[in-house]
């Protein structure tokens, strides 16, 4: 059985004192369960604190992008090496807001999953179709070719170790939530393309998440699917009472 993952994306929410409010709360509340993972992916600024605040606890700390490269003349940027050396063992990569907002595409993408694995990070791989293009009925080529691109030169082991975070973006923020029976149809197109990339062994090994307006009320719907193996959520995980809720959820879905 694949273990559960619930990521929290803070996104540029939260003060110093109110992220380090928020993990103290959090971590001696978390079950203690190998069922689950559970994540938050604070912005750049708290990563080195929170993770040594969340130290021995079941709560994992991740970021939210890097850089494709290990340094460079990038004004603003975090490298992966930077995040490596903070033990930071989860990176979102590809988040819809960071094409949308930050001009991201397919090809830069797969050079920060390249650039994540060959520092051992675990990259959070974002895909998912607009409104248009679902609405155009493409949204199993266009999430299927998202996944092809952003796995260019990885290998089987690597792709193994990978978590997928299925995001359609016209739920993303919106309060509009896929059905589950949707957002379980494209995982497993995910997982299928996977397979087609590699081979079965890799594509039952390998994580796949959904995303977009997931809350407690949900969760437990969406983990009761077959190729749905966690949740990359956002608003809901600023709340710490509702961050903790969404493991317990996980941990007995």
């Amino acid at each position: 059985m694949r273990k559960r993952i619930i990521a929290g994306n803070w996104k540029m929410y939260k003060t110093m004192d109110e992220a380090k409010s928020f993990v103290t709360e959090v971590k001696g509340r978390l079950p203690e369960s190998d069922q689950v993972q559970a994540v938050i992916c604070p912005p750049s600024l708290y990563l080195s604190e929170l993770t040594s605040l969340s130290e021995d606890s079941m709560l994992g700390i991740g970021a939210q992008t890097m850089h494709d490269t290990d340094e460079g003349a990038f004004t603003g940027e975090v490298s992966p090496k930077m995040l490596a050396e903070l033990h930071i063992p989860f990176v979102i990569l590809g988040h819809s807001e960071r094409r949308q907002y930050f001009n991201e595409t397919d090809e830069t993408v797969n050079k920060k999953v390249l650039a994540a694995f060959s520092h051992e990070l675990t990259p959070i791989v974002c895909v998912g179709e607009s409104l248009k293009q679902r609405e155009e009925g493409k949204t199993v080529e266009t999430v299927a070719m998202q996944v092809k691109k952003a796995f260019e030169g990885v290998q089987a082991e690597q792709a193994k170790r990978a978590i997928i975070a299925y995001e359609p973006v016209w739920a993303i923020g919106t309060g509009k939530t896929a059905t589950a029976n949707d957002a379980n149809d494209v995982c497993k197109e995910i997982r299928s393309e996977i397979g087609q990339l590699y081979d079965e062994e890799t594509a039952s090994a390998i994580r796949i998440q959904y995303g977009g307006s997931v809350k407690p009320s949900n969760l437990a719907e969406l983990l009761s699917m077959d190729d749905i193996d966690g949740a990359l959520v956002g608003g809901a995980s600023l709340d710490a009472d509702s961050f903790v809720e969404m493991i317990e959820v996980a941990s007995h879905a």
